[in-house]
């Protein structure tokens, strides 16, 4: 076990202090299972959590196939990926978070996604084929804990590609966050429709979605669980009376 502060822990700085048992061995978890702590909202009285230990903390390459382990940060597999001139894991400047996270809501950026390159995933009941998940617009069927998954190999680390997933973070507002709040309608974007509801920059609390990006819900320093949610649940609100647009919510509620 390891006992975590949560409002330390996680990207939007909320979260109780808790105990958490760290996971070494593949098993079932019963347990919400906490990644880097990217794109949660975590309750003060949140359900048993686990986290994967560092065995599963690996990239190797193995019959030509790249190799990461549910527990590996992006920014470790970037690094990787960098130093043997690898292609396709350029938007892991992007994304901050542990692999497993990413893999199990295809994270990503417009068209580039963690799925766009992945064979296939390991998890309690053996290795699943990505053919054999659904998968979408930020989101995927797996319910089972991601261990270890598989990706394709190709030479080419693009510098070029580096840069503007650099600068697009660089544009992104400076104050902790979950990340984007709501997925992007097929067809529109969650920051205009918020924008449109006149909520950019407006708070509850001391939890706000920001000016600089409308659909980053931010804390502006001691915004609580329940700030927050109010803020998610009156932008659903006022989004479907301003637009007729249900917002769906890409962001975490444990």
């Amino acid at each position: 076990m390891k006992t975590i502060d949560l409002s330390s822990y996680t990207s939007i700085k909320i979260g109780p202090i808790v105990d958490v048992e760290i996971i070494n061995d593949i098993k079932r978890v019963d347990a919400f299972l906490l990644g880097g702590g990217n794109n949660l909202l975590i309750s003060p009285k949140p359900p048993k959590i686990a986290i994967l230990g560092k065995n599963f903390d690996f990239v190797y390459v193995k019959n030509s196939n790249l190799h990461v382990g549910g527990a590996t940060p992006s920014g470790k597999i970037l690094s990787y990926a960098k130093r043997h001139n690898l292609a396709n894991f350029e938007l892991m400047q992007k994304l901050p978070g542990t692999l497993g996270g990413m893999v199990k809501m295809n994270a990503g950026l417009k068209e580039w996604e963690i799925f766009n390159h992945l064979i296939a995933i390991k998890t309690e009941d053996g290795w699943i084929k990505k053919e054999d998940i659904e998968y979408g617009y930020r989101k995927t069927s797996i319910k089972k804990t991601i261990f270890e998954a598989t990706f394709t190999l190709k030479t080419g680390f693009n510098k070029t590609l580096l840069e503007m997933f650099k600068k697009l973070r660089d544009n992104q507002p400076k104050h902790p966050s979950a990340g984007s709040c709501f997925k992007n309608p097929k067809g529109n974007f969650a920051g205009k429709l918020l924008e449109d509801a006149k909520l950019k920059g407006y708070k509850v609390g001391n939890m706000a979605f920001s000016k600089i990006h409308a659909n980053f819900l931010i804390n502006l320093g001691g915004g609580t669980f329940d700030d927050a949610l109010k803020l998610i649940e009156l932008a659903q609100s006022r989004v479907y009376e301003n637009s007729g647009i249900r917002l769906e919510k890409e962001i975490i509620l444990v």
